[in-house]
């Protein structure tokens, strides 16, 4: 079978159908950030500085009141705050600078400056937290709902997060490592570094919160999982209809995407068609979907979940199809 490719872009979709490994740390230069224009460097950090907002009331408002210890510094360091004289920002902040360390050592530059701005800006929240709401409670009475709140909370800052080649700190700086060095998904990473810590409820507290935060840990994982792999998932269209020109001309001029075409043959007939290929993301996918219907609602469509697209942008001197 020949190939004849027309893309703007050559696109490689590594692993369609199974879980694709999201390698964060790898895709960025260490000097990345000293390289990028002072506006968008703001904008960046204007919404990491969100995202830990988001964390750090996830954390004061139900995780503490939980007293559960939940995949975070933060969890253990409830934990250290019945056994030693220190508060839990005190405590958050010491864990941190040590896995700040590690971080550096580790996971590059750029992920190390980033992870030191919200590594010292969630204990100065938490403590701001403590000041504004010195007479903290559960904010739901139950301690499983706090958990579940948590998690859903928590895992939204820490996607925007990772996906900025940022963390909060602490443990995610652990599952950091465990995606990099061990090609380990973000969320399965999480998982383990967190359970791990939940054990350490045992030290203070009963079995039903030990289980809390082993049943959160966990929970958190998946969810942080779906959160990262939502916002980078994209769909493989492939196409086979007699309209192929005008749907060529509307990927590339409407959707300002690449596309590839394949030479086919029908098995009963062995007729030669042609199949386009191409991947959008949702919004593409939707515009796509409302023109074929449009244009060929006849049209030969299957469609594929595609969890990481990896390509390298070329300028029309080095475009070879």
């Amino acid at each position: 079978m020949s190939d004849t490719n027309i893309s703007d872009e050559r696109i490689s979709d590594n692993n369609e159908n199974s879980g694709t490994r999201s390698k964060v740390a790898d895709s960025k230069n260490d000097d990345d950030i000293l390289r990028k224009n002072p506006v968008d460097m703001i904008k960046e950090f204007i919404v990491i500085t969100l995202a830990t907002v988001i964390i750090a009331a996830a954390v004061f408002f139900f995780l503490i009141p939980s007293h559960t210890a939940v995949n975070s510094v933060s969890g253990l360091s409830i934990v250290l705050s019945n056994l030693i004289p220190f508060s839990i920002a005190q405590i958050t902040l010491c864990l941190n600078i040590i896995l700040l360390i590690i971080g550096f050592l580790t996971c590059g530059h750029e992920f190390g400056i980033k992870t030191v701005y919200t590594s010292i800006l969630l204990p100065v929240l938490l403590g701001v937290f403590e000041k504004v709401f010195p007479d903290n409670q559960s904010l739901t009475g139950d301690m499983a709902l706090d958990v579940l709140s948590y998690i859903f909370t928590v895992s939204i800052g820490i996607s925007i997060l990772f996906s900025l080649n940022a963390s909060s700190g602490g443990t995610d700086i652990l599952a950091m490592i465990l995606n990099k060095y061990l090609h380990m998904e973000l969320g399965r990473a999480a998982t383990i570094v967190g359970v791990t810590i939940a054990f350490s409820a045992a030290l203070c507290y009963d079995s039903k919160t030990v289980i809390l935060s082993i049943l959160g840990s966990y929970f958190n994982g998946v969810i942080l999982d779906e959160f990262i792999f939502n916002r980078n998932r994209k769909r493989r269209v492939c196409i086979t209809s007699p309209k192929e020109a005008e749907i060529r001309k509307f990927i590339i001029e409407n959707l300002h995407s690449g596309a590839t075409i394949y030479e086919a043959y029908g098995a009963y007939r062995m007729q030669k068609h042609n199949e386009i290929i191409v991947i959008v993301d949702k919004r593409e996918y939707q515009q796509l979907m409302n023109y074929m219907q449009k244009v060929d609602p006849q049209a030969f469509m299957t469609i594929y979940d595609v969890n990481e697209v990896r390509y390298r942008s070329k300028s029309l001197s080095e475009r070879i199809f």
